[in-house]
């Protein structure tokens, strides 16, 4: 490692004893859990997928990083919460994350990885998409019966003059716009778009995608095509009619639609007069917005607080109580919510601070990887323990984010955690799931 110190560090004492520190400690790293990622990488062949889309101009007799082991470190990188390539500098030298990526020696530098970035091409973002599918299916041993597709968009904020930098009138700043589509916790796309497109822009075009690989793969599978009211388009409502796909969608609240619930309003309001307690009352009637080319089912939450009457609409063509389908189907969309937030703050998908597009889109796809396969860890192998519903974060944290001294000879390699490792237990039970699968 780099030693970046020369003279001690210096503390208050303790009870009349100096207390100093340095950077001579030798062979230590702080990311043992990046073995973790290494194994759960080889299990789902990962990055040895995505090597085989990232087309290398290179002249192979002077290569010194393989693809595969430059996606190891950007993807490891960023599930170790190393989310700008400068961090790479220091920790290309770490002894600890070169072993992780299969190497025992000095990884690519932030300009080799920025290169790579460079290679990025439509062709590369088609291929990448198809092995996150691929993965995917291969996550279930038999063919579901129905499958919920969950559609939203957030804003990445521009960083001075980049390719396709808008400003945005309801983020209020210049940003990209990424469409993301998660089935439960598995991220199935992640689409850059620039912000001056609609929200919906592109989504059909997506759902038709995905509903003809799915059904190529689960003939018989129900798929239901869930989002809130920025994706409510008569575009996409026509089509999962005609192609038999159910869909579930927020709808804008309008003065038609509140004379039309004018009853349930007034109800939850009486209601709420008499107990002094929040009312929801759930009803359902048909309705044709103006771009529609028909009447469509929309169910209503008349909902009256402290802070008055807050009505909420959803249009489907799911049949069914309108309670259930308003709180059991289509609120469940909250967990994509909570999936993106995941991938956006956790795992620095929102650093897309390239100038140029593709190498942008290529790091959203790094983070969605990254998040693959801390999803993998736990859902597949933290699944009946303490960190079953954790955050990536808090997997980082506790099982990834580990320190230890590293001891090596010709024949074998040591990682010497701490005797007093708080989640000791759980990283040991956590790698013998992983080696058992």
């Amino acid at each position: 490692m780099t030693k970046w110190h020369s003279k001690p560090i210096n503390f208050s004492p303790l009870k009349r004893r100096n207390i100093e520190a340095d950077f001579s400690g030798g062979e230590i790293t702080n990311d043992a859990g990046a073995l973790v990622l290494r194994e759960v990488d080889n299990k789902l062949n990962l990055t040895a997928s995505m090597a085989k889309h990232i087309k290398d101009p290179r002249d192979p007799n002077r290569v010194d990083h393989q693809v595969q082991t430059m996606l190891k470190q950007r993807i490891f990188g960023l599930s170790l919460a190393y989310e700008d390539l400068n961090d790479h500098t220091p920790l290309r030298k770490d002894i600890g994350f070169q072993i992780a990526t299969g190497e025992t020696g000095t990884l690519a530098s932030p300009s080799t990885l920025c290169r790579l970035e460079q290679w990025a091409d439509r062709e590369t973002m088609i291929g990448l998409h198809q092995e996150i599918f691929k993965l995917f299916i291969s996550q279930f041993d038999k063919p579901p019966n129905s499958i919920t597709l969950d559609f939203d968009a957030t804003d990445n904020p521009v960083h001075g003059d980049q390719v396709a930098g808008y400003y945005h009138g309801y983020y209020r700043h210049e940003c990209f716009l990424p469409l993301y589509v998660y089935c439960g916790r598995f991220p199935l796309v992640s689409y850059l778009r620039p912000s001056w497109m609609d929200q919906a822009k592109h989504a059909w075009a997506i759902l038709a995608l995905l509903v003809k690989a799915l059904r190529k793969a689960w003939p018989e599978v129900e798929i239901i095509f869930r989002a809130d009211g920025g994706f409510c388009r008569e575009k996409i409502f026509s089509w999962c009619d005609r192609n038999n796909v159910k869909y579930i969608a927020g709808l804008a609240k309008n003065s038609v639609l509140e004379r039309l619930s004018q009853v349930e309003i007034e109800q939850a309001e009486e209601r709420y007069q008499l107990t002094d307690e929040k009312q929801r009352i759930f009803s359902s009637f048909t309705y044709k917005a103006g771009s529609w080319n028909e009447e469509r089912p929309v169910v209503v939450k008349a909902e009256h607080t402290d802070w008055g009457s807050n009505p909420r609409y959803v249009v489907t063509n799911i049949e069914g109580d309108s309670q259930h389908l308003y709180e059991n189907i289509y609120c469940a969309r909250g967990e994509m919510e909570n999936r993106i937030k995941e991938v956006q703050l956790d795992l620095f998908a929102d650093r897309t601070s390239c100038h140029e597009w593709w190498p942008n889109q290529l790091r959203l796809l790094f983070s969605t990887f990254s998040q693959i396969l801390i999803e993998t860890i736990r859902s597949r192998f933290l699944n009946d323990t303490q960190l079953a519903k954790a955050t990536a974060n808090s997997i980082r944290l506790k099982l990834l984010k580990a320190a230890a001294i590293i001891v090596h000879n010709s024949r074998r390699i040591r990682f010497l955690f701490s005797s007093n490792y708080v989640y000791q237990k759980p990283f040991q039970e956590l790698v013998e799931s992983i080696n058992t699968s």
